[in-house]
């Protein structure tokens, strides 16, 4: 029986193969329980954080074009630092926020932390609830200028799920925190 404090898998050797202002990419040599090696392709990136601005039985979305999918999809404001730096994360959620939508949260509420990607990535990312929101000006970074901002009541929310308009995970992961939340 294995230890479970013991990896079921072990890096032999790690060398960079990739890297920008965003992200590292390597390839690990691992070695096995049963001895056997392999190879593991690995993208490191830092945690992120996702922001749920809720009021008035609904959510302020973003929308922009996303590069890798060739289309336009909703959803909750989200990011992490420029050049791979860390952060407090509800420092970096209200500064998201404030980015991307104007708002400014009154209130942070703590959802949870998820993994993402977790066979190809160790990211991760904390969800926070925005309530009490100020409006204010926006400070959108270059890559989000064509960013545009919109209040949906939930049934639209839901709505934009079924017809995928919707299809980033960590906004669909956010809103079953936020539910759990809410029924606890």
């Amino acid at each position: 029986m294995q230890d479970e404090r013991e990896p079921a898998v072990r890096q032999v050797r790690t060398r960079v193969v990739y890297e920008n202002p965003w992200m590292i990419v390597r390839e690990d040599e691992v070695e096995r329980l049963d001895g056997s090696r392999g190879i593991y392709g690995v993208i490191d990136k830092p945690d992120f954080v996702v922001v749920v601005p809720a009021e008035n039985g609904g959510f302020h979305l973003v929308e922009e074009y996303r590069y890798p999918i060739g289309r336009r999809t909703w959803s909750f404001p989200q990011g992490a630092m420029p050049g791979r730096q860390e952060a407090v994360p509800e420092d970096l959620a209200r500064l998201e926020l404030a980015q991307e939508t104007g708002l400014r949260a009154g209130t942070l509420t703590h959802l949870g932390f998820l993994n993402c990607s977790h066979g190809t990535s160790g990211q991760g990312f904390n969800t926070f609830l925005a309530t009490d929101l100020e409006p204010g000006e926006t400070d959108r970074e270059p890559e989000e200028q064509d960013m545009r901002q919109r209040w949906f009541p939930q049934d639209e929310f839901k709505a934009l799920i079924r017809d995928g308009l919707i299809t980033d995970d960590s906004t669909l992961a956010a809103y079953a925190l936020l539910a759990l939340h809410e029924n606890s």
